[in-house]
């Protein structure tokens, strides 16, 4: 199903995970959108080192379109600058961008995809529909699990780190949304969302 091997013709799809660049945001929660790239990357057989639209970029194949991994290094509440870059390079449309990112109202093994709508309360994805003028953004949501306790404070808990019992729920949700994605890019959303939602 996942095909390794490059084919020619223009980029057609963005795959945009979310996060920080600093080394004090690895493997935290709020950088679920890096994780999941480095994770897809990974899996397809490519590198995503190439720095490119304010971004770490490399190219893959998804359901037998040409697509560009990214992720952001604007820091999440301008991940917008760097996602409408590549768009206008490119020419592709909101409805070719899938983004990846954290969502604090899913438990940790919960996803969510969703064709398009608000920002969520999500400031990266902010920025993006902000900057492009649309919210038609196909995306997928990677649940990190509310705060434990009401008192703490919603930054501290977003840039706490996963458990390793949570790194390993992770990886099977990162699975999925390769899945998911190879479907979306097959234009096959409908049953990318009853499959993995």
């Amino acid at each position: 199903m996942f095909r390794r091997n490059k084919i020619s013709g223009p980029v057609e799809y963005l795959i945009v995970g979310l996060g920080n660049p600093d080394r004090k945001y690895e493997n935290t929660r709020h950088n679920c959108g890096w994780l999941a790239a480095d994770y897809i990357a990974g899996k397809l057989g490519v590198s995503v080192n190439k720095i490119k639209f304010k971004s770490f970029v490399g190219e893959c194949t998804v359901g037998g379109r040409r697509a560009l991994l990214m992720k952001p290094t604007t820091y999440m509440n301008n991940s917008g600058q760097a996602v409408t870059e590549a768009m206008r390079f490119y020419k592709i449309p909101p409805e070719k961008v899938i983004v990846i990112f954290d969502d604090v109202s899913l438990p940790v093994g919960k996803m969510r995809i969703r064709q398009k709508g608000s920002d969520g309360g999500q400031k990266g994805m902010r920025s993006i529909i902000y900057l492009s003028g649309s919210d038609a953004f196909p995306r997928i949501k990677i649940g990190i699990g509310a705060k434990p306790d009401p008192g703490w404070d919603l930054a501290d808990w977003v840039l706490s780190k996963f458990t390793d019992s949570e790194r390993k729920t992770l990886e099977t949700m990162f699975d999925n949304a390769l899945g998911a994605i190879e479907l979306m890019a097959d234009g096959k959303i409908d049953r990318a969302m009853n499959l993995y939602n």
